[in-house]
């Protein structure tokens, strides 16, 4: 790609100088100037210029997909046996993504002994293809990754998508690396173009200031994680009727690279972030790590789980597994209650999909009562005492 300047029709109004991200354009002698070295052709210059004077050229036409290709997959996480939510959301959104394109629906589970796989066929997968073997029940990322790239190349699925969990952040990229496709990490939206049957994959990205869509139009599959909680399961229909195809695994001829010793839980999360439908977060309004002792006794009073925004997390107030936001966890729970966050975009990113949003801080001002369902303006040191004593009486 290239960038193309009319400076006929530049007339030097500068609108184009504050939207690109890297500071790049400036306007010298009454005429638009862009330094092309650290451009990444995100096209914000060319949306803000009202007088067509900056273009992108793309480059040539890149080769057709490959149509062999077909079918829409969800990599459906395990652990210890157990199905995690975010497959369930998944198959949600993947199946009005398989019924767009009009194709099957897959669910690709992995794991030993694993509990309620007919399930995923009731949320909507067409066909699960399951691997039963000891030697994945710890979800070890070289045998997950040789058996995905394995199943992929003998099913030749158009679209694969899976969960930005930890797991799902470490081997993906490794299966889209090793069949040299695309891979979209972190999307908080997927939709499809029906016309050349492409993957739209919507994140955010330049610190969430900007929502960027991507494509893969020539490679296959389509690749792409998405945050847990960002799409909302359906409810099951136990008279689906899918079919469970059983597949071999044999680990002979991988060498993993890394060893399991042991898996250790978090002790500090009484509710799951994930899981939760009440989610009490503080901020650096709480001024001093004793002060979430505060949160955690209306939490508690509440049955809810307890959060946190970043500026907590860097200060080393809270551990990192409480932090909501672009960087930490995505969350949709029933009710969110912000306490001393001023809600910095990448919190947003993080819980502003929640069903109710209540925002305590002492700043009229803050940007966090611009998605606040509703708003308390006052020091949460006296609000939050008052709704433990209410919810305690």
């Amino acid at each position: 790609m290239k960038l193309k300047i009319n400076l006929d029709e530049c007339v030097g109004c500068g609108n184009c100088t504050s939207v690109c991200p890297f500071d790049l354009v400036e306007i010298v002698k009454g005429k638009v100037k862009i330094n092309e070295e650290g451009c990444n052709f995100c096209g914000a210059c060319v949306e803000s210029c009202g007088y067509y004077a900056i273009t992108i050229e793309a480059d040539e036409p890149v080769a057709e997909a490959d149509e062999s290709y077909c079918g829409v997959w969800v990599f459906a996480e395990q652990r210890r046996g157990t199905l995690k939510n975010v497959a369930y959301e998944l198959l949600s959104r993947g199946r009005e993504l398989a019924d767009t394109l009009e194709t099957e629906l897959g669910a690709v589970c992995l794991g030993h002994n694993v509990q309620d796989a007919e399930s995923l066929i009731a949320y909507g997968a067409d066909k699960v293809y399951l691997a039963d073997s000891p030697d994945l029940a710890d979800n070890q990322e070289d045998y997950l990754t040789h058996k995905l790239v394995d199943l992929i190349r003998e099913y030749k699925p158009e679209v694969v998508i899976a969960g930005a969990t930890a797991l799902g952040r470490a081997f993906f990229p490794r299966v889209a690396a090793i069949l040299n496709t695309g891979l979209t990490a972190d999307c908080t939206g997927l939709d499809i173009d029906t016309e050349k049957r492409l993957l739209l994959q919507t994140r955010p990205t330049f610190g969430g200031n900007i929502m960027a869509t991507i494509i893969c139009p020539a490679n296959r599959p389509q690749m792409a994680t998405v945050r847990p909680r960002v799409f909302k399961k359906n409810a099951p229909d136990d008279k689906r009727q899918g079919q469970i195809i059983k597949v071999d695994f044999k680990k002979e001829g991988i060498a993993p690279k890394t060893k399991l010793l042991d898996f250790i839980d978090d002790v500090t999360e009484t509710v799951k972030l994930e899981d939760a439908d009440i989610i009490i977060s503080g901020g650096r309004g709480l001024g001093k790590p004793e002060n979430f002792k505060l949160l955690a006794e209306l939490a508690e009073a509440m049955g809810a789980a307890l959060g946190s925004s970043r500026a907590a997390v860097d200060e080393g107030w809270i551990p990192y597994s409480h932090q909501v936001g672009q960087t930490g966890k995505t969350v949709c729970p029933k009710l969110y209650i912000a306490c001393g966050i001023s809600g910095a975009i990448q919190h947003l990113a993080g819980m502003q999909t929640s069903d109710i949003i209540v925002a305590i801080n002492d700043d009229p001002n803050a940007p966090i009562f611009e998605v606040a369902t509703y708003g308390i303006v006052g020091d949460l040191f006296q609000v939050v005492p008052m709704l433990i004593k209410k919810l305690k009486g």
